[in-house]
Formats: C-alpha cells, sequence, structure tokens
C-alpha cells in the first residue's frame, strides 16, 4: 500500500479568524461536535483548554465503546496543534491566515507506526480522508459566515 495511505491532509477555509478555530480546537468538549467519523462520544474525565504535553482522554465508539488517551506533542497558539494517540499516530491541525478566515489543514500520520496493517485491515486508510473533510466542514459550520 501507498505509503500516501498513511499520511493523509485535507484543507478547509474556515470564516473565523485564527484564533476563534484554535480556541475551539483547544477545546476537547467540541471535538465529538465537529467530528466527521462518528467516532468520539466525549471527553473523559474534565475538559480541560489544551496546552503542550495537556494528557486528554475521548469516550469513542467504532461498533463497541472505548476509551482513547492522547497527549498534545505540538503547540503553537493560534497556528498549530497536534496530538498523538498511545499507538503513536497523530492529528494535526494548521492554521494559517487568509483574507477574512482562516485556512485550516488537517492531517492524519501514521506513518511512523510498526503495524500498519492493522489500520488498513480496520479500513482507516480508506475512510480517514472523507471523514477529516466531513470533520472540516462541521468545523466551518460553527462558523457561520454572516453572523461574525
Amino acid at each position: 500500500m501507498s505509503p500516501s495511505a498513511y499520511l493523509q491532509t485535507r484543507e478547509r477555509f474556515i470564516a473565523a479568524a485564527p484564533h476563534e478555530v484554535f480556541e475551539l480546537l483547544a477545546n476537547p468538549a467540541m471535538h465529538p461536535v465537529i467530528d466527521g467519523s462518528g467516532t468520539v462520544r466525549a471527553p473523559s474525565g474534565q475538559a480541560q483548554r489544551l496546552a503542550l504535553g495537556s494528557e486528554f482522554g475521548m469516550q469513542m465508539r467504532l461498533g463497541v465503546p472505548y476509551r482513547i488517551s492522547n497527549t498534545v506533542v505540538e503547540f503553537e497558539q493560534d497556528r498549530l496543534i497536534a496530538w498523538r494517540h498511545f499507538s503513536g499516530h497523530r492529528w494535526r491541525y494548521e492554521l494559517e491566515p487568509d483574507g477574512s478566515g482562516t485556512t485550516v489543514r488537517e492531517t492524519w500520520d501514521a506513518s511512523r507506526l510498526r503495524h500498519k496493517w492493522l489500520l488498513r485491515l480496520l479500513g482507516f486508510t480508506r475512510t480517514t480522508g472523507p471523514n477529516m473533510e466531513r470533520t472540516l466542514e462541521r468545523l466551518a459550520a460553527q462558523f457561520p459566515e454572516g453572523e461574525r
């Protein structure tokens, strides 16, 4: 399978300032609201604002309920936030000012995993791209253009 299957990126213009988008992404309580995969259910424990080194859990459901732990591994206020799951793959959001809004780039990076075959077997290499597109659509919907 192509290495690009394990490193996927999507981007979208969001009609909001980078600070507004960043604050939403740094709030784990909002992750179920914007999740395009339908698997993120709720934060585990107190949903505190994320910062570099923050550890946070999420209640998930993919057929059966489970919990996943994450650690914020990249953080640049209003520009970049990324967290790593226990297995090592990362979700990264990069924000760039773009006229009256922000271009948001979401990246799923599973390129460093040892057991990539498992992601392929579970269908993640096929479904992650479309799920990221839905996530970015849901993120954009949090900032309706006419309400600014």
